[in-house]
């Protein structure tokens, strides 16, 4: 349960992170590939078996790390965009609400099941990300859809990225190799973000900035971390991997609000706190049942 609290924690320091970024005016794209690079350098760190080079082309799960890799700074971004846009709560719900993909997933794929308390939990934390979330908008129908884009590319993005997860953490990644197989996705994400700079003005490589170095590494660490941490949280056997998600985003988006509201007085409405008080029933009864 431990490794579950702390990938939360390192989560919710990631959305934090991205509105930093706006209010120090670091460059987004840069800060993010200066991430990758250093969860790259933490995931070796932590890495305690031998590297061998040679036998890393052989592991089954690198097909996969690529494709994620490449995936990640997508979403990152897209993530990023809404938090500097439409505020941390708002880019916590998009990306948590995405519980609803690897839950299905794990229900079809690994035949999991839930007992009644725990099917109505994962049902009350989807109202509680929403909720938790809610935004009073007026400003007319068409502003309200634009404004969605941006969320809903993120919603259906990290649904994906934490399926993914799933399948190659349940089929190919020994547990001795989850710090090597995250080390190894940042580094592809890495990667692609260089060529997509590389692609679109290399001038901009050599500009990188103090406060986009220092915006990277602070990113950098809890972003391996939330990886390393919930591939160890799915191992537990307690939890399925429908509850493990279930829990781990609706505590992420009640402590991103929290913090929210701490750090940068973003309010809450009557809806919000609604919201939370149903994220703490979602979470006692998928955990305690």
């Amino acid at each position: 349960m431990w490794d579950l609290i702390w990938s939360i924690c390192c989560s919710s320091i990631i959305f934090i992170v991205f509105k930093l970024f706006k209010t120090y005016k670091a460059d987004t794209f840069h800060a993010i590939i200066v991430n990758y690079f250093t969860a790259l350098g933490v995931g070796l760190l932590v890495n305690q078996e031998p590297i061998l080079f040679e036998e890393l082309a052989q592991k089954t799960w690198l097909t996969g790390a690529i494709l994620l890799g490449a995936f990640f700074i997508l979403i990152f971004n897209l993530m990023a965009a809404t938090s500097q846009n439409l505020g941390v709560s708002v880019a916590s719900v998009a990306t948590k609400m995405s519980l609803a993909i690897p839950v299905i997933a794990g229900l079809i794929l690994y035949e999991e099941h839930l007992n009644t308390m725990q099917f109505i939990g994962i049902g009350l934390a989807l109202f509680a990300v929403y909720f938790t979330a809610y935004k009073e908008k007026r400003e007319g129908l068409n502003a309200e859809l634009r404004t969605m884009i941006l969320p809903l590319l993120v919603f259906l993005g990290s649904g994906i990225i934490d399926t993914s997860i799933k399948y190659l953490q349940h089929t190919m990644i020994p547990e001795n190799e989850y710090s090597l197989f995250s080390a190894v996705v940042f580094g592809f994400a890495g990667l692609t973000g260089i060529l997509v700079l590389l692609f679109k003005n290399p001038k901009t490589l050599t500009r990188l900035r103090p406060v986009n170095i220092l915006g990277g590494v602070a990113l950098g660490i809890p972003n391996f971390f939330s990886i390393y941490f919930l591939l160890r949280a799915l191992k537990f056997d307690g939890l399925n991997s429908a509850s493990v998600f279930t829990l781990n985003n609706v505590a992420i988006v009640m402590l991103t609000t929290l913090l929210g509201i701490v750090l940068f007085r973003e309010s809450l409405s009557r809806k919000n706190w609604m919201g939370i008080l149903l994220a703490i029933i979602s979470i006692l009864l998928i955990s305690l049942l």
